[in-house]
């Protein structure tokens, strides 16, 4: 978000994050140093500046095909378990691995957002994030539907057995996907973001294994439907966060 944010500014040359201090260092050639901050201001994020001064460092402006190749592999990883918790989520009638897929396809957004508007046009970014968190949003909302809809009454018992081989392959996706980041020892801000995305998706699978089991004990499909709600929540939260960078 802050990246497309401040591609507004003409004469931007790199930023520089430190996620964990939550600073971040711009490199510029802008006299007005105000445009940046009021740009950051519009994010609503609690941006302060700290220092402005001249620099002398010599900045980097080649592309780094190793960290797009290794993003191509999440993205490529990520939707293909899409499809596959998708399909055996319908299959086996379990909202846990419907919602998991869903939350697969949230982070393949994030990803193909980041690889296909590389060197584009801001505006074509913008659509890009649009389309993309609209679509979420419309994939959550029938999510959240369905999930009353069985709720009252009207769903079937999960299979809890394709829920619990589904959910153990896609967690050893999502740890392939975790050494291939881990590989890449890379410390730019959305290969760090890459990460973090990755590991929630591992807790996600986890859910819906605890889920699976908790069936097997109780004969109730509550535990599934719990499990797909909150998931389903952190797509469409993630979706509005998406649709911010729209504006």
């Amino acid at each position: 978000m802050i990246r497309m944010k401040l591609e507004e500014a003409k004469g931007l040359v790199k930023l520089g994050f430190d996620i964990p201090n939550r600073q971040l260092v711009v490199y510029h050639s802008l006299e007005n140093v105000k445009l940046i901050q009021g740009l950051l201001d519009e994010l609503n994020m609690g941006a302060s500046l700290l220092v402005s001064e001249r620099t002398t460092e010599a900045i980097n402006r080649s592309v780094n095909l190793r960290e797009r190749k290794v993003l191509w592999w999440v993205l490529a990883i990520n939707f293909a378990f899409f499809v596959i918790e998708l399909s055996t989520g319908l299959i086996s009638r379990s909202m846990g691995l419907v919602a998991d897929s869903l939350d697969m396809l949230a982070d393949s957004f994030v990803y193909g957002l980041s690889l296909m508007a590389v060197g584009g046009a801001i505006s074509r970014k913008k659509r890009i994030a649009k389309l993309s968190g609209y679509f979420q949003i419309v994939l959550a909302l029938l999510g959240f539907l369905e999930v009353i809809r069985r709720f009252i009454g009207f769903g079937e018992m999960p299979d809890f057995r394709i829920m619990i081989i589904v959910s153990i392959f896609a967690l050893i996706g999502n740890m392939a996907c975790l050494f291939i980041l881990q590989k890449a020892k890379s410390e730019e801000a959305h290969m760090r973001a890459s990460w973090i995305f990755t590991s929630n998706d591992v807790l996600v699978n986890l859910g819906v294994i605890v889920a699976a089991v908790l069936i097997i004990f109780t004969q109730s499909n509550l535990p599934d439907l719990i499990v797909g709600t909150l998931v389903f929540a952190l797509v469409l939260r993630g979706a509005f966060r998406i649709l911010k960078l729209g504006k």
